[in-house]
C-alpha cells in the first residue's frame, strides 16, 4: 500500500504539499509529490499504486522512456553537458564556439516553439518550418538559417537515441540552401606585403601565420610556444582545439620558425605563441584602411578566414598537387580544397593563355617547316611509301629520313618541353 507522508525544510517548516511512496512495476520502492491536501494526495496514490500492480501482472504494457514527461529544460542541459564533455567528433568535447551557439540555438527554440515539456516537440513539425522560413524573410543567409534547423535537428536525434523520444519529429525537414551569399577572394602577395608593412606590430605575427599555415582564428589563438617544433620547422597541432578534432603538424616557412623562436625564447611554454585579437574581423579591417586595400572587389571580400583562401590558393600556384594542397589546408576531400577554397586568379589565368598562345605560335611554324621537309623527303625517296607493305626502302635512305615520314601529323602539333 502507498505512504502518504509530509516533509520538512531545515528550518522544521513543513513542505506545503504532501509525498507518497509507492511500490513500482520493477519492485523498486519510490517516492513522488502529490497535492496540498493529504485526502487528495491520498487517492492519488492509490491509483498510481493500482497502475503500476497492473503493469507487473501483465494486464498493462510498462511504459516507455518516451511516455515519461519530461521538462524539456532539464533535458536541453543534459544535451548540453554531454555536448562539452563528449559531442564532438571522435568523442571530443565540443569546442568554445560550437557549445556557446548550440546553447543559444536551443533557448530560443524553446521560446519560439514554447516548450514546456520533450513531449511537446512531437508535431511541431509546421511549426519548426514556419520558424524557419521567418528567419529566411527577415534577411537571414541560408547557413545561418540552417544552422538553426541543426541545432534542433541535432537535440532531437540525441533525444531519440536516450530515448527520450518515441521517434524523430524533425524527420521530413528539407535542407536549406547554404549557398554564401559572398565569396572570399585570395589576397595576392603585394596585397599581404603591404598588410604587413602597414598593419599594427603586435597583429603582424598573427597575419604572417594565418598567410603561412592557413590555421583558423581560434587554432591560432589556442596555439602555445610549446606547438613550435624549430626541428621539424613548424607547429603541433592539438586534437583538442583543432577543427576536425585531429592531432598533426602543419609545416612553416624556415625564416618564419626562426623568427617565432627567437620571439618566445623568454616565454612559458603555456604562453601564447603569437597574440590573436578577441575580433579579428574588425582589427583586420583597420588594418586594410591603413594599407589602402579595399575590403571589397568585383572577386569578393576580405576577412580574416580569407587568409585561409589566400593560402590555400599560394600553394597551389606554388605547383602544389591536388593531394598535397589538400594534406596542407587538412581538408576531409580535395573537392573542398579545390572547388571551395582554391581561387584562380585573372592575371594568372591571363598568363597562362599567354603561354598556350606562344606553344601554338612555336608549333604552327615548326609544323609547316616539317611539312616542307617531309614533302621533300617523299619526292625524293619513293622507297619509303611501301614501307608497310614489307618493300625494302632504297639504299639511299637514311635513319632520320625514315623516322620523319613514318611519324603521323599529330606528331607535329604540340612541341615537347626542354
Amino acid at each position: 500500500m502507498p505512504y502518504v507522508f509530509q516533509t520538512k525544510d531545515r528550518n522544521g517548516k513543513h513542505h506545503p504539499r504532501f509525498r507518497f511512496q509507492y511500490t513500482a512495476h520493477d519492485g523498486r520502492r519510490r517516492t513522488a509529490l502529490g497535492t496540498t491536501s493529504r485526502s487528495s494526495t491520498e487517492k492519488l496514490a492509490l491509483h498510481v499504486q493500482t497502475e503500476q500492480d497492473a503493469i507487473r501482472n501483465g494486464w498493462k504494457p510498462a511504459p516507455k522512456p518516451s511516455d515519461l514527461p519530461r521538462a524539456v529544460a532539464g533535458v536541453i542541459s543534459e544535451y548540453l553537458a554531454w555536448g562539452r564533455s563528449q559531442g564532438g567528433r571522435a568523442g571530443h568535447a565540443w569546442g568554445v564556439t560550437h557549445a556557446r551557439m548550440r546553447n543559444a540555438h536551443l533557448k530560443w527554440w524553446k521560446d519560439t516553439l514554447g516548450l514546456e515539456t520533450l513531449g511537446d516537440l512531437t508535431g511541431s513539425l509546421p511549426e519548426v518550418e514556419k520558424a524557419l522560413r521567418d528567419l529566411e524573410s527577415d534577411g537571414k543567409s541560408g547557413k545561418t538559417v540552417q544552422n538553426r534547423a541543426e541545432a534542433l535537428a541535432a537535440f532531437c536525434d540525441w533525444s531519440v537515441s536516450r530515448g527520450y523520444l518515441e521517434s524523430d519529429p524533425l524527420g521530413g525537414l528539407a535542407a536549406f540552401d547554404t549557398s554564401p551569399r559572398t565569396r572570399r577572394r585570395a589576397m595576392t602577395g603585394d596585397e599581404i606585403s603591404r598588410l604587413l608593412r602597414s598593419c599594427a606590430p603586435h597583429r603582424r605575427r598573427a597575419y604572417q601565420l594565418a598567410c603561412a599555415s592557413g590555421l583558423r582564428a581560434g587554432e591560432l589563438r589556442a596555439l602555445r610556444v610549446r606547438n613550435l617544433d624549430p626541428a621539424l620547422c613548424g607547429v603541433h597541432l592539438e586534437a583538442s582545439w583543432t577543427k576536425n578534432r585531429k592531432a598533426g603538424f602543419q609545416p612553416l616557412p624556415s625564416w618564419l620558425v626562426k623568427q617565432l623562436h627567437e620571439a618566445v625564447k623568454d616565454k612559458g611554454p603555456e604562453e601564447a605563441l603569437a597574440f590573436v585579437p578577441s575580433h579579428p574581423g574588425r582589427d583586420l579591417d583597420q588594418d586594410l584602411k591603413r594599407a589602402g586595400i579595399a575590403k571589397w572587389s568585383s572577386e569578393g571580400k576580405i576577412d580574416f578566414h580569407a587568409f585561409r583562401t589566400a593560402f590555400v590558393s599560394l600553394i597551389l600556384e606554388a605547383g602544389a598537387s591536388a593531394k598535397e594542397a589538400q594534406v596542407l589546408a587538412r581538408h576531409s576531400t580535395a573537392n573542398l580544397t579545390m572547388n571551395v577554397y582554391g581561387r584562380a586568379r585573372k592575371d594568372r589565368l591571363v598568363e597562362m593563355t599567354e603561354v598556350v598562345g606562344r606553344s601554338l605560335k612555336v608549333a604552327s611554324t615548326t609544323g609547316a617547316q616539317r611539312e616542307t621537309g617531309a614533302e621533300a623527303s617523299r619526292n625524293g625517296n619513293r622507297g619509303l611509301v611501301n614501307l608497310a607493305a614489307g618493300s625494302t626502302p632504297a639504299a639511299s635512305t637514311t635513319r632520320e629520313e625514315m623516322r620523319c615520314a613514318s611519324r603521323s601529323s599529330t606528331d607535329w602539333c604540340w612541341p615537347r618541353c626542354s
